[in-house]
């Protein structure tokens, strides 16, 4: 019974990972203002940079995930295109570096206790 309702809270936790991409104007002095205003506020919001334009977020489930996305409206400027992808942890542990590695200095994993 124990075990039951155990393995029940862990399926309850699928982690997922949103991957931000964004192509945004930076020729005027607004346009770069709202370049900075966007990558302050999903910064602020738990993404850091995989690479230029394009960050990364890790979720405990999908419904943490949504409620992420629905934060970034908070930033969206007038122009530009902003693009979300929703990917399970699984699915993106299968990422292949081609040229590159991983950022290390990021704590990047889904433990609950993190020993520094």
């Amino acid at each position: 019974m124990m075990l039951d309702i155990l393995n029940l809270l862990i399926m309850s936790y699928r982690y997922m990972r949103l991957v931000l991409f964004f192509d945004l104007p930076v020729e005027t002095p607004k346009q770069r203002h709202n370049y900075r205003v966007l990558v302050r506020g999903i910064k602020r919001n738990g993404f850091y940079m995989l690479q230029k334009s394009v960050y990364i977020k890790l979720c405990l489930d999908s419904q943490a995930a949504d409620s992420s996305i629905k934060q970034i409206y908070e930033f969206v400027p007038n122009e530009g295109s902003i693009f979300v992808l929703s990917v399970t942890e699984k699915q993106f542990a299968s990422i292949k570096f081609i040229l590159g590695e991983a950022i290390t200095d990021v704590i990047n994993n889904d433990s609950r206790l993190i020993e520094l």
